[in-house]
């Protein structure tokens, strides 16, 4: 297994009131897993209800096309038809707001999915979205891609594998009539909730064991946050979130270097054995008086918000992805 390099350059992300910036980094191999990055976001000023970063990754199975065909309409459906509410503050209504818009994305996504003839019934897709509001970092995920996010040296989980043989997702699988046999969900599929996947899923409407719907976290990010790990399924079947930021940290302290670290996550799991394809993304936040100065290329790159510019971006940079 080879991996392929993919280096998203280091990028300014805003967050409010707290003095970071944060630098990103993306190493996958191309196969069935995709991802999408959004545009980079310049050093202004935002409220703290404002979206200043956004990262998704889709890990596809059962054949590309799902994965493939929701990477391609991403912007429609966790952007153009999302109703993010508008207020001028992180509260408690705001953030139900948008764990309901988010929700409602995601389960149009796949209704989408099971509506579109190019995509067979046995294809599907787990997702994770990343979004941070002024402070605030939200996670939304359906399968088992995972966020970890590092305070002072400690992995913090910021998803949960959605995995059939775990207690709760069992409960609710076997409460719905389906079974795992040898860890997988009616012996076959090895994850518990998912897009796509429409040969196992019940008529539009009713219940079924395999689900769409994401759970989510949220944290509030302090000058203690050190970095994000996003990762697909192939780096966590062979290392530990507490191993892997350990990993990280060590890297960051001899280097600084982001897509380094990715690199060596990467090769960690090969060299552990991984038999699955691999993305994976590292987020670095950093004090201002340690970040380097951006080099011509960097300073080239275009400053944008998610204003009706970010949003004709951010579609111009999927329809690129999709012509991979």
């Amino acid at each position: 297994m080879v991996a392929e390099a993919d280096v998203v350059c280091h990028q300014s992300v805003p967050v409010s009131d707290v003095p970071f910036f944060v630098k990103g980094s993306n190493i996958e191999e191309i196969d069935e897993t995709l991802a999408i990055r959004s545009p980079k976001f310049g050093q202004v000023r935002v409220a703290e209800s404002d979206l200043s970063f956004s990262q998704q990754v889709f890990d596809g199975h059962g054949g590309p096309e799902a994965a493939a065909y929701v990477r391609k309409h991403a912007l429609r459906f966790f952007f153009e038809d999302v109703k993010f509410p508008q207020t001028c503050e992180v509260d408690d209504v705001f953030l139900e707001g948008v764990e309901n818009s988010l929700r409602k994305s995601f389960l149009l996504a796949d209704l989408a999915l099971a509506g579109d003839c190019t995509v067979n019934s046995s294809s599907g897709t787990t997702t994770l979205t990343a979004l941070i509001f002024g402070r605030l970092l939200m996670v939304a995920n359906a399968g088992d891609c995972r966020a970890v996010l590092c305070r002072k040296g400690d992995a913090i989980d910021m998803s949960e594998d959605h995995r059939p043989i775990y207690p709760s997702e069992r409960r609710r699988v076997e409460e719905l009539g389906g079974f795992i046999d040898d860890g997988y969900l009616n012996g076959v599929l090895s994850v518990s909730r998912a897009l796509g996947d429409w040969d196992m899923k019940s008529p539009k409407g009713l219940p079924s064991p395999l689900i769409a719907e994401p759970e989510f976290r949220r944290m509030v990010l302090t000058e203690d946050d050190e970095f994000l790990i996003i990762g697909c399924d192939g780096i966590w079947d062979v290392m530990s979130s507490e191993h892997a930021v350990s990993l990280v940290r060590r890297g960051l302290r001899r280097h600084d270097d982001p897509e380094q670290c990715a690199k060596d996550l990467v090769m960690e799991a090969l060299r552990r054995n991984t038999f699955d394809n691999l993305t994976v993304i590292v987020i670095c936040f950093s004090a201002p008086d340690s970040r380097e100065q951006p080099s011509p290329r960097q300073r080239r790159l275009k400053c944008c918000s998610l204003s009706a510019e970010a949003l004709c971006s951010l579609r111009s940079l999927l329809d690129g992805n999709a012509n991979w």
